[in-house]
């Protein structure tokens, strides 16, 4: 996703900024967005028309490097039509892999990785700036240029992540866990409410273990309840939680009015070995027994879940109990990621088995399974009528509102296509209510009603 904020004319030079992956790295992008504009630096909405290219890449897995490499070669055609283009490439595959990056893509002006966001000012200056020792984390102080549509925001809760799965590499770029103080996201909140935002999703590579490394029992929960007393906000949602973090208190909190019925889980497999071999918990069966006592105790929730197929060792019996798992489970929205082999981890040990056509096939297989089960959610919807939240408004005099419902997150899920009833005028309020009159496996058609 890119991400690309026009100013006006600048006293200084004019920045593009690129920003991919995922929320979380749209986020530090908005903070040095908030530096740049701080420091009196203009936007230009295309990178053709900048001065400077920032790209915070993403370095999670192979096809997020791909994509990190495929818009720096892009970046650097530019550069060589107009050789004072400056080029600074940031984020985590900076940080992952800098000295082949450096070697690959001499071009490139400046590199940082993950700890000086809030220097970037400098670096786009042409200063040498010393990486701190941790991972950059900001707080409700820092400078951010909010770029999501107007109704809705994240707020990142913590950085870095504690935890050892075997295959992922978050704890080498990010470190270790590091929450921020309850007070500071609670004032993040307010002032995002001040400006007119009725949703706030909370995100973080590790949702459920907010507050743990300040010695904070029930963390979450606590924030949760503190949000929901901020005046303004009307929808609450926090993505990736891990299920062993699902305590009786934290579903207790979640029946709150404003706390969108949403989890977002990621069970990454069923098979107890693969599993074994992931370090991860909840094989299929406990799983499934947990996702009976969510629906019990929060009716109509709606669930995602991310899984990966092709792990090493993962043989056409383990992928068949993940196959059952996802007709068993029947998840509302589901996210499937081939395995990628990452430098550091444990599992890069382990041979990777499964070849890449096979892995492809496996995905698509899931999302097969998968395509009748989120039909049929959708479908039950029919009927009803649902509060939207709007997001934009397209076709002549704004016919059709874009929005989401309570059980799609932005930017993963679906959207809701509303007519507008002819004369009824341009839409005023961001939440609307709309009666749901058609459904496919994704998105939901629905018309406007008073």
């Amino acid at each position: 996703m890119a991400a690309h904020i026009r100013g006006r004319a600048a006293r200084m030079k004019k920045i593009a900024l690129i920003s991919l992956g995922c929320a979380k790295n749209l986020v530090d992008s908005e903070v040095m967005l908030g530096v740049l504009k701080k420091a009196g630096f203009g936007f230009a909405a295309r990178p053709e028309d900048a001065d400077v290219v920032v790209v915070n890449t993403c370095g999670f897995i192979r096809p997020a490097r791909e994509e990190a490499e495929r818009t720096l070669r892009g970046v650097v055609r530019l550069k060589r039509k107009d050789p004072r283009k400056r080029i600074v490439a940031a984020g985590c595959y900076v940080e992952r892999d800098r000295p082949s990056l450096e070697q690959r893509f001499p071009e490139v002006d400046a590199w940082t990785g993950v700890r000086a966001f809030d220097s970037i000012d400098r670096i786009v200056g042409g200063k040498t700036v010393p990486e701190p020792a941790r991972t950059f984390l900001y707080s409700e102080a820092s400078p951010r240029l909010v770029s999501t549509p107007g109704t809705w925001a994240y707020v990142k809760v913590s950085e870095g992540c504690s935890r050892r799965c075997g295959f992922c590499s978050i704890p080498l770029i990010k470190g270790p866990y590091v929450s921020r103080s309850m007070a500071s996201v609670v004032r993040e909140v307010e002032r995002l409410a001040s400006l007119g935002v009725k949703e706030i999703d909370l995100i973080s590579h590790d949702t459920t273990a907010f507050g743990r490394d300040r010695g904070l029992r029930h963390g979450l929960t606590k924030l949760l309840e503190r949000l929901v007393r901020v005046d303004g906000i009307e929808w609450l949602r926090f993505l990736y939680g891990y299920p062993e973090g699902l305590s009786d208190p934290l579903l207790e909190i979640m029946a709150e009015p404003k706390i969108c019925r949403y989890l977002d889980l990621p069970f990454q497999h069923a098979d107890p070995a693969i599993l074994k071999a992931m370090k991860r918990g909840l094989a299929g069966g406990r799983a499934l027994r947990l996702l009976d006592r969510v629906r019990k105790r929060l009716p109509g929730v709606a669930v995602r879940t991310s899984l990966i197929v092709g792990f090493p060792g993962e043989d056409r019996r383990a992928f068949g109990s993940l196959l059952r798992f996802v007709r068993e489970a029947r998840f509302d929205h589901l996210g499937v990621f081939c395995y990628s082999p990452e430098k550091g981890t444990e599992a890069f040990r382990l041979p990777d088995t499964v070849p890449s056509p096979e892995k492809e096939a496996r995905r698509r297989e899931l999302l097969e399974a998968q395509a009748p089960i989120s039909l049929a959610a959708n479908r039950s919807h029919a009927g009803r009528v649902l509060e939207v939240l709007v997001e934009s408004a397209r076709g002549p005099h704004g016919s059709t509102l874009i929005g989401r419902t309570r059980f799609q997150a932005p930017e993963v899920d679906g959207l809701v296509r509303v007519s507008v009833p002819r004369g009824r005028g341009p839409c005023v309020t961001p939440l609307i209510r709309a009666e749901i009159i058609s459904a496919g496996a994704y998105d939901l058609r629905g018309r406007m009603v008073s």
